[in-house]
């Protein structure tokens, strides 16, 4: 990620004035009502992705009114996009009283930047990061897997299907112990020791497993196969018509595994939901092969805006 220290540049006045604390589980419904008012809803901004990298990220936040900002303090100190009613805000008022110098923001919302260059005009920079924006799919699609854009992937859940006596079940509290070992599992394949970001990835997925019941909107699916655990995914509703796939996990030795806890966890657990989001790919020329490859149906586009002071 290119993230940028917005201690440089955000004066002291507009850090004293907010009072940031950690992410805590306490607040979870009242984030959650603010969080189903923003215009726009990106991946980042979930409850459960607060939750499952606050201690990785040291992230903290700050309410202030109908509005919560958030704070991320390791490896450096960053600052996203504030959570809230936007089209509700006068921001030319709300940064005239904050701003005595340029504010820095990463994760922005597409919405929520042209929010700001309409209150700020040609005074708000606004840069793309597109490898922050969120893949959104139509979960019909997902499922159906149909016509020759999807003949591979369907071909390989085929094979799953047909090869390998296996069980879909929905997650639950009764298979943690059993996503836990299949993880830990998947990190010696994959040597998450040796990555930063995938022993970072894994610290997220246990924090999330542990607290499983804690959380409002969560979900999951899972593939045993002989009795043993081969693939599960971890999502959450995102919002009123869309669902977010956080994790999914995949024994590669069953060949077509990822096709098939793609497609089940969809079919059986969210196909009530209009799309689904399968978030960014980080610039990872692999990772926006395999997210395209599904044929996504739009994108919620982020941005790095720079506010400036003394508007």
């Amino acid at each position: 990620m290119n993230y940028i220290n917005p201690e440089r540049n955000l004066p002291k006045r507009f850090v004293m004035n907010l009072s940031f604390e950690p992410i805590s589980l306490d607040k979870q419904k009242d984030y959650l009502e603010l969080l189903g008012n923003c215009p726009q809803v990106a991946s980042d901004y979930s409850f459960l992705n607060l939750w499952a990298w606050a201690e990785d990220y040291g992230l903290h936040w700050a309410w202030e009114g109908n509005l919560v900002w958030i704070k991320q303090t390791r490896p450096e100190v960053l600052f996203w996009a504030p959570v809230g009613p936007w089209n509700l805000i006068d921001w030319q008022h709300k940064f005239d009283h904050h701003a005595d110098s340029c504010m820095d923001f990463i994760r922005v919302p597409q919405k929520l930047a042209e929010s700001w260059s309409a209150a700020m005009g040609d005074e708000a920079q606004v840069v793309e990061e597109r490898g922050h924006w969120d893949y959104l799919y139509t979960v019909a699609d997902l499922i159906e897997l149909r016509g020759n854009r999807y003949h591979k992937k369907k071909n390989l859940l085929n094979q799953f299907i047909k090869k390998y006596d296996y069980t879909y079940l929905d997650f639950g509290p009764a298979l943690i112990e059993q996503a836990l070992g299949m993880q830990e599992d998947w990190c010696t394949w994959r040597d998450c020791e040796s990555s930063e970001v995938l022993s970072a990835e894994n610290k997220a997925i246990a924090r999330i497993l542990s607290d499983w019941q804690h959380f409002n909107g969560v979900r999951g699916g899972a593939i045993l196969a002989d009795g043993v655990m081969v693939a599960y995914t971890v999502a959450e509703r995102l919002t009123r018509d869309s669902i977010v796939i956080h994790f999914e996990k995949g024994d590669t030795q069953y060949k077509g595994i990822y096709q098939a806890i793609n497609q089940m966890f969809l079919a059986h657990s969210a196909p009530h939901f209009a799309l689904v989001n399968r978030e960014q790919d980080l610039n990872d020329e692999g990772l926006r092969k395999a997210k395209l490859s599904y044929q996504p149906v739009d994108f919620i586009r982020k941005n790095r805006v720079t506010l400036p002071g003394q508007l």
